[in-house]
């Protein structure tokens, strides 16, 4: 066991217990949680900020709105589009609408779900089944992305998301979470997904782990990693980078999804990200932040700090 501890310890891997005492409760006032524990929030101060995120197509607060009449007016004559809680973790309680037949809806997996399945759905949402705590929620209905058919390759009928580490404004670590079969179509490395680590220089592909085991290729589209690499990269970092200016919260998870009109777009931020993306990466996160910390100055630019990273933290 210490050979072990040993051994992560010179690799510069950072535990929970470093994560959660020397950098979250350092540079996260829990007063700033809500901004990103709150999805709606969230997504307020981010448009507010002309940061993009995906279209907010309305709310639904109580459940006495919680009807036909009411769904049919957000939603409307919408193919797709997604419902989610708005204080939700861990993906729990998203559902993902990719088309519909009249009132018939139909899941990424072709699965089928009736309008009273969806009521049911948002029933649960409201009463707190998926919110952080248990706590009565409310549920978002979200204009449904339009994926970059990019990674089509490199995903099973999920969509993959980036996974970005921001320190103190800085961009320091990055990672590709393409779903799987044994992920059951999501993003989640606990359930199966696939990490690609990826090159903060570049966005070109690292190392690839399933279930903390290196693999080369995916397991079930068979693409080799090696050939992945993010498209908008030069858009994708100063979109992450932004996000510690409007949160203030120094040690940060932000999701980004591609959308092929758009491009780069945050799907949420995390004040509690997970450490995974280092196995993904094959590299330890200790070293890059503590670079950060030495810096004498800290009030740069967004502009300066993508610079710094690129430079600092690039495999090249």
């Amino acid at each position: 066991m210490f050979k072990i501890a040993r051994k992560l310890s010179a690799k510069g891997i950072i535990g929970m217990n470093q994560r959660n005492i020397g950098y979250i409760g350092k540079y996260n006032s829990r007063k700033l949680y809500p901004l990103v524990d709150d999805k709606l929030k969230t997504k307020i101060i981010a448009e507010d900020a002309g940061i993009t995120v995906p279209k907010l197509l309305g709310t639904i607060v109580y459940q006495f709105q919680n009807n036909e009449k009411y769904l049919k007016k957000i939603i409307a004559d919408l193919n797709g589009f997604v419902i989610k809680p708005s204080k939700g973790s861990g993906g729990k309680g998203i559902l993902v609408i990719t088309r519909r037949e009249g009132d018939i809806f139909f899941r990424p997996s072709g699965q089928p779900a009736s309008m009273q399945d969806v009521i049911r759905h948002i029933s649960n949402t409201l009463s707190g089944l998926y919110s952080l705590g248990g706590k009565p929620d409310v549920a978002m209905v979200e204009a449904l992305v339009e994926f970059d058919p990019v990674f089509d390759r490199y995903s099973f009928e999920g969509v993959p998301d980036i996974r970005m580490i921001v320190f103190r404004g800085f961009p320091v670590m990055g990672m590709l979470r393409c779903s799987t079969r044994a992920s059951d179509g999501k993003a989640n490395l606990h359930q199966g997904a696939v990490g690609v680590g990826l090159d903060i220089g570049t966005g070109t592909a690292l190392n690839a782990v399933q279930f903390d085991q290196p693999i080369e290729s995916h397991p079930d589209t068979k693409y080799n990693f090696k050939e992945l690499a993010v498209p908008h990269w030069d858009k994708l970092l100063p979109l992450s980078a932004s996000c510690y200016d409007i949160t203030n919260l120094g040690y940060l998870g932000v999701d980004i999804v591609l959308d092929k009109k758009i491009g780069p777009m945050i799907l949420e931020l995390n004040a509690r990200p997970g450490l995974a993306i280092q196995i993904a990466n094959n590299c330890g996160l200790l070293p890059r932040l503590k670079k950060i910390e030495a810096l004498s100055d800290h009030k740069l630019s967004v502009e300066q700090r993508i610079e710094y990273s690129t430079r600092e933290f690039s495999a090249d």
